[in-house]
């Protein structure tokens, strides 16, 4: 007897057994649960809303993809209101959806990009709520993986929801380490980081100077209170997933693994699924300038000078730089930016192309014209690290950028300018050995003669030969990585078997 036979038997209330009943009940809860097992599987991405942390985490969604085609992905995209949400990294597959989260309203005390960023993610969260349930009613929805900038207001919602939250942070391993240190470093240490003037030992990363912790780590910075939660959220995933390879970073990968970072928790399990490399080509009628330029030069002769989608510098430094590159004879392209808006160091106006004749020396591009090409604002950055000519790139050691370059096997001058960039240096030179330093004042300005200097020393010494041997060697673990059966596959493969047990 089916169900609807049941129904008509109990409206003309004639008797029916419980045992038929029962058996009845159990085959349509069978039918139900199969109908279920149906619905396509999907997993929920939840990037912080800046391209630097957008992009490497649609890559990781193509990756998935390349070796899951039948997931779909959901990627929720909150937008700052000096980013318009159009700002997405393309082509993606069609499996891959974007959901733009409404526009929140910004409280009037909300200044500054990084306040603002943390205000918006934290205003989203009614919206995250909604966007997870509407998809978890058409898929079998197997996880959240969650920007770690997201996590503090995420993971409250993945809890409710029962959904296994993972953290992805587009950082160095190392710089994991330090952020899963933090809490034991704070509880240690009663002065702020910068104050301390001591090298700090921090299992997974070599030793580092104090004051070259990220500023967001210092007690007093307006953000502290917030990264202490993210550090203390990190602990609370189901799996932190990471932009680097084992490889790279081995003594980090070691280190958090044996619990060392947590010493009163148990530590996540780590998934280095990198290098996470948007795949672009430059081809056809619109070749860039610059390389077209780099074509016409010899091969690993040029020093490329490109410091991020926010790296500006004064007047007065370009200047010294302009200085410093030609009295170094190397042949050079350089990326200039405008400089930062008057008493607003953060933000750089994009709006116009910098007038390179008032920002760089007298006749500078005239005198310099044979080695080297100015450009303005912007440059294919991963075509540009990839043309034979290149040999060198001075970077302000963001870590997309470090990755770019080591997968391009170029070796690195380490210029950090705003966030963890200096203590990504401190990796880059004394743990991976994959950069020079580039050393800076007090003031953080670095001279003419610092530039020609390690410049020179880049293009043409024993230390740059050494970075370079290490860097290539580095190009070619990344590769072995990314292959079938290396690291990187078998932590994907692991990553996607843990939330399967979920």
């Amino acid at each position: 007897m089916n169900l609807q036979g049941v129904i008509a038997h109990l409206k003309n209330k004639n008797p029916i057994s419980t045992k038929c009943f029962l058996d009845d009940l159990y085959i349509h809860c069978v039918i139900l649960q199969f109908s279920l097992s149906l619905m396509e599987e999907a997993i929920v991405m939840y990037p912080a809303p800046m391209l630097t942390h957008l992009a490497p985490m649609v890559e990781f969604a193509k990756l998935l993809l390349t070796h899951h085609p039948s997931l779909s992905i959901h990627i929720l995209i909150a937008t700052l209101p000096s980013q318009p949400s159009s700002t997405v990294p393309s082509p993606v597959p069609p499996s891959i959806t974007f959901h733009y989260l409404p526009t929140v309203d910004l409280l009037l005390t909300s200044t500054g990009l990084d306040p603002l960023l943390f205000d918006v993610i934290r205003l989203s969260n009614p919206d995250v709520r909604r966007t997870l349930l509407t998809v978890s009613n058409n898929y079998t929805l197997n996880a959240i993986i969650v920007d770690f900038f997201c996590t503090s207001a995420a993971f409250e919602v993945a809890s409710d929801l029962n959904l296994p939250a993972y953290s992805f942070l587009p950082s160095a391993l190392g710089a994991v380490a330090c952020l899963l240190h933090l809490p034991t470093l704070s509880n240690k240490f009663t002065q702020s980081f910068q104050h301390l003037n001591v090298f700090l030992d921090i299992p997974g990363a070599p030793p580092i100077p104090s004051a070259d912790m990220p500023p967001t780590t210092f007690k007093g910075n307006k953000l502290y209170d917030i990264f202490l939660d993210i550090a203390t959220n990190l602990r609370r995933s189901t799996g932190i997933i990471v932009d680097t390879f084992e490889y790279l970073e081995p003594k980090s990968f070691k280190e958090i693994n044996d619990g060392l970072c947590l010493p009163d928790y148990p530590t996540p399990p780590l998934y280095c699924i990198g290098p996470l490399i948007v795949n672009t080509t430059v081809d056809g009628d619109g070749v860039p300038q610059c390389i077209k330029w780099l074509n016409s030069q010899p091969s690993k002769s040029v020093v490329f000078l490109c410091f991020g989608s926010l790296g500006s510098f004064s007047v007065q430094q370009l200047k010294e730089i302009a200085v410093g590159l030609e009295r170094s004879g190397q042949r050079f392209l350089w990326i200039v930016r405008n400089p930062p808006l008057e008493n607003q160091s953060s933000n750089i106006d994009t709006k116009i192309d910098p007038d390179l004749k008032s920002l760089l020396p007298p006749a500078f591009l005239e005198r310099t014209k044979e080695k080297g090409l100015v450009v303005k604002s912007w440059a294919p950055q991963l075509a540009v690290l990839n043309h034979d000519s290149v040999g060198g790139f001075v970077t302000h050691c963001g870590w997309n950028s470090v990755l770019e370059s080591v997968c391009a096997g170029v070796p690195m001058l380490a210029w950090p300018l705003y966030a963890e960039q200096r203590f990504n240096r401190v990796l880059m030179v004394e743990e991976m050995k994959i950069a020079l330093p580039m050393v800076e004042s007090e003031t953080g300005f670095v001279s003419s003669t610092e530039v020609e200097k390690r410049v020179k020393e880049l293009m043409g010494s024993k230390e740059g030969d050494s970075v370079r041997e290490r860097t290539l060697a580095m190009k070619q673990a990344a590769k072995v990585a990314t292959s079938e059966g290396g690291s990187t596959c078998i932590a994907l493969a692991k990553l996607v078997e843990s939330w399967k047990k979920k």
